[in-house]
């Protein structure tokens, strides 16, 4: 299967490691046109692959100005992935009010206010991709983090609304959700969680062991692999699959269906 996204310009939101890099990398190796996001414009600058097509798109999108920035410099896209987001281990009955509006703002409603964006055009233009990078933990719910699995359960019924808005356009609207994966953050949160001192292949097979011991995987996800179910779900060739959550979570969520 070949899959060409030639012509295609894709958004990836905090794009500039992890997962969200790993995306962007796999939509222009597929020949799309990605804009890399963050907050840092030098971060940006640094991360951008000297092979590829890429663009640098700095914004904050928590902000009304950042959101603003975006959109006047890359007024359409055809794929939009909605990866940003923020995680962290709080023992639940800690978690303060402004930590709830922190997480919901940020891992829900950037997603929201750029579909709002994008969508209309797309649909105009006959095609189009939006995507949302939710987590095992939309299903299966953390003690250590209710707050962050909150935010995901929301986007996967954010994903289901918003693809029947799109019913019948030739826009597809799907969530992907993750396992654990591993990234710079997960190692720091996996040593929130483990002994410091245990070098990290120990680290990683100890917090597999203690928090996450229904993985069928038994290791970490890499970011690659989640790319490579989001690069598919861009292309023309996911025309049919719409309004779904699919996994990239290594058997971890113990269930036939989400």
């Amino acid at each position: 299967m070949r899959l060409d996204l030639s012509g295609k310009t894709a958004l990836v939101t905090g794009s500039t490691q992890g997962i969200g890099l790993a995306i962007a990398t796999g939509l222009a190796a597929a020949g799309a046109r990605v804009a890399i996001n963050g907050r840092d414009r030098d971060k940006v600058l640094a991360v951008l692959p000297s092979d590829g097509d890429y663009i640098a798109a700095p914004a904050d999108l928590t902000t009304d100005d950042g959101l603003a920035a975006l959109l006047d410099g890359l007024p359409q896209v055809d794929i939009l992935i909605n990866n940003l987001g923020i995680f962290g281990a709080r023992p639940a009955l800690e978690i303060t009010d402004a930590e709830w509006r922190r997480y919901f703002e940020v891992n829900v409603l950037t997603a929201v206010r750029l579909t709002r964006a994008y969508l209309p055009g797309m649909r105009e233009r006959g095609w189009g991709r939006i995507q949302y990078i939710a987590s095992d933990s939309a299903v299966v719910t953390p003690v250590e983090m209710i707050h962050y699995g909150m935010s995901k359960t929301a986007l996967l019924a954010v994903s289901r609304g918003f693809a029947k808005e799109a019913a019948g356009s030739g826009v597809t609207v799907n969530s992907v959700i993750a396992g654990p994966t591993h990234t710079a953050g997960v190692e720091e949160f996996v040593y929130q969680l483990v002994d410091r001192d245990l070098p990290w292949d120990e680290a990683q097979r100890e917090f597999m062991r203690l928090h996450r011991p229904q993985s069928l995987l038994q290791r970490l996800i890499e970011p690659e692999e989640i790319a490579n179910m989001v690069v598919y779900l861009s292309s023309p060739q996911a025309s049919a699959t719409t309004g779904g959550a699919l996994r990239v979570d290594g058997g971890y969520v113990d269930a036939i269906l989400p």
